[in-house]
C-alpha cells in the first residue's frame, strides 16, 4: 500500500513540474510585462503634461512637440475665423482716395493782375460707402465724401468759365500755410425693389429715395466723358453745363454742395436701353450753406435714357431746372429758370463724343446759351489702351440784356462798373489734353486751354494756359 502511493506521488509530481525551457519562457514574459508597465506609465505621464501644458495658452521650448502643433493651428484657426468677422463686419463698406495736383501757367495778358503767373495747388477726396441697413426688400446705404486741398489757382481776368482750374480748393479766408478741408458730401439713401413675382433678385424695377448734403452733379446732368476735373477736362465750362454751374443756377454753396432730397426711377427691363426719371430739390441761395431759409429752392426734374449705337453704349439726358433765388449779373436776387441736354455716345472701341446745350429761359444772366461738344480717343491706336486724348470746344453767347447792360452794371455798389466794356458775341474756349497712365494708381496730364472773347469783351485779348496734372486714384 506504501509503495502504491509513493509510485501516485511521483506520477502527479512529474505531471505539474515545468521543463527547464518553460522556466525560461516565464522570465521573458516577466521581463515584457515590467516593460510594458513601464510604458504604461510612461504614456500616464506624457498625457498628464500634455494636459497641463494644454491648460496654458504660452507657448514653451519645454513642450511636447505634439502640443506646440496642436496650439500653431489652434491659432491659425482662431485667426481665421477673426479674419473672417472682420470681411463680415467690413462687407458692403467701400473705400475710395484721390490726390490730385496741379500747376499751370499763364502769361500776363491773360491774367487779372496783368503779370504773368505760375501757380500750383493739390486737392484730396476720400469717400466711404457704408451699409445702411435692410427693411424687408428695401436697402439703404450711408455716403460720405471728405475734401480737403491747398492753392487757389491761377488769377484769370474776367471770363464766363469761372476758372480754368476746377481741381483748385480753398477758401480766401484760409492761412497760406495751411490746407483746407470740410465735409463736402454726407447722405443716406433708401434703394426699393419694385417686384412683378415678389422675388427681390428679380426686380427690374427701382426707386431711389436720397437725403442729405449732396453734390447735384452726381444725380443730375452726368457726361461719361466730361464730368471729372481731376481725371479729364479742368476749364469749368467742360466740366457741366456752363449755364448751371460757371452761370451759378445750380444754387450750391461755394464749394458746389447743398442740403437736398432727390426721386429716382430706374428701369432695368431692356438691356441697353435702360431709362429713367429724376426729381431733385436743393437750398439755393444762403439756404444751400445752412446759413438761411430754404424757400425759394433749386428744383430740377431729368429724363435719362441709355442707347446703342452699332451695339456701342450711349446716354442721353434732358432736364428743366428753376432757382428761386438766382442772383442775376446787377447782383438782384430773382427767378431763374433754363433747359439743358447731356449726351455722350461711343461710336467705335476707342472713341467716345460728347456734347452738352444749356438755354436760359427765365432771369437776368449774362450769357443765355451754352454749347459745349468734344471727344475722348482712348490710346489702342498706338498700343496705350489706358492712356487717351481729349478735345473739347465750347461757345457761350451774351444774353440781350447782358449786352445792353454791361457797360453801366454796379452789382457791388462802390461806384464802379463791374464790367465797364461794351459786351457782345460769343466767348469761345477750347482744351486738349493728353492722359498718360504711368501705372496702375498714377496718371500725369499734359493740358493746355485757349480762351478768346473773354466775359464776351471783343477787345479781351486771347487767353492761352499751360497746365501738368498730377493725379493718384486707390
Amino acid at each position: 500500500m506504501k509503495l502504491l502511493r509513493n509510485t501516485m506521488v511521483a506520477a502527479m509530481a512529474g505531471a505539474f513540474a515545468l521543463p527547464a525551457c518553460a522556466n525560461d519562457d516565464l522570465s521573458v514574459l516577466k521581463a515584457e510585462l515590467k516593460r510594458l508597465s513601464e510604458r504604461i506609465e510612461s504614456l500616464e505621464r506624457q498625457n498628464r503634461e500634455m494636459e497641463k501644458s494644454l491648460d496654458s495658452q504660452r507657448v514653451s521650448e519645454s513642450e511636447p512637440e505634439l502640443v506646440t502643433r496642436l496650439k500653431a493651428v489652434e491659432f491659425q484657426t482662431l485667426s481665421m475665423q477673426k479674419q473672417a468677422r472682420q470681411i463680415e463686419a467690413l462687407e458692403g463698406i467701400t473705400v475710395g482716395a484721390s490726390l490730385t495736383g496741379l500747376v499751370q501757367k499763364v502769361g500776363a495778358r491773360g491774367t487779372a493782375s496783368g503779370l504773368a503767373e505760375t501757380r500750383a495747388n493739390y486737392r484730396g477726396d476720400i469717400s466711404v460707402t457704408l451699409p445702411g441697413g435692410e427693411m424687408g426688400n428695401t436697402e439703404g446705404k450711408i455716403f460720405g465724401h471728405f475734401r480737403f486741398g491747398q492753392g487757389n489757382g491761377i488769377g484769370l481776368r474776367p471770363t464766363y468759365t469761372s476758372s480754368a482750374n476746377t481741381t483748385a480748393f480753398e477758401v480766401g479766408s484760409t492761412p497760406a500755410d495751411d490746407s483746407f478741408g470740410i465735409l463736402a458730401q454726407a447722405w443716406y439713401q433708401l434703394t426699393i425693389p419694385l417686384m412683378d413675382d415678389g422675388l427681390k433678385a428679380n426686380a427690374r424695377e427701382h426707386l431711389h429715395l436720397t437725403a442729405g448734403k449732396i453734390d447735384p452733379f452726381v444725380f443730375f446732368d452726368q457726361n461719361v466723358a466730361a464730368d471729372d476735373e481731376s481725371a479729364r477736362f479742368m476749364n469749368n465750362t467742360f466740366v457741366h453745363n456752363p449755364l448751371l454751374d460757371s452761370g451759378g443756377d445750380i444754387g450750391a454753396d461755394a464749394y458746389g454742395f447743398a442740403p437736398g432730397a432727390i426721386v429716382q426711377y430706374v428701369n432695368q427691363r431692356e438691356k441697353g436701353s435702360e431709362w429713367g426719371l429724376s426729381l431733385g430739390v436743393f437750398g439755393s441761395g444762403p439756404g444751400a450753406n445752412f446759413t438761411g431759409s430754404l424757400s425759394g429752392p433749386l428744383v430740377i426734374a431729368q429724363a435719362e435714357t441709355a442707347a446703342r449705337f452699332n451695339y456701342l453704349p450711349g446716354n442721353y439726358r434732358v432736364y428743366l431746372w428753376r432757382n428761386g433765388r438766382g442772383a442775376g449779373y446787377d447782383g438782384v436776387e430773382q427767378k431763374h429758370a433754363g433747359i439743358g441736354v447731356s449726351v455722350d455716345q461711343k461710336v467705335s472701341d476707342e472713341l467716345t463724343l460728347f456734347g452738352r446745350h444749356g438755354r436760359q429761359t427765365q432771369g437776368k444772366v449774362r450769357f443765355d446759351r451754352a454749347l459745349t461738344l468734344g471727344a475722348e480717343l482712348a490710346g489702342s491706336p498706338w498700343a496705350r489702351a489706358a492712356d487717351s486724348i481729349g478735345l473739347a470746344l465750347g461757345a457761350l453767347r451774351t444774353s440781350g440784356d447782358f449786352r445792353n447792360d454791361a457797360p453801366t452794371v454796379d452789382a457791388d455798389g462802390d461806384g464802379t462798373p463791374d464790367f465797364g466794356y461794351p459786351a457782345g458775341g460769343t466767348e469761345k474756349q477750347m482744351e486738349i489734353y493728353y492722359r498718360y497712365r504711368l501705372n496702375s494708381h498714377v496718371e500725369l496730364t499734359p493740358d493746355f486751354q485757349w480762351i478768346r472773347r473773354a466775359g464776351g469783351d471783343g477787345n479781351a485779348p486771347t487767353v492761352k494756359v499751360f497746365g501738368l496734372r498730377a493725379r493718384v486714384g486707390f
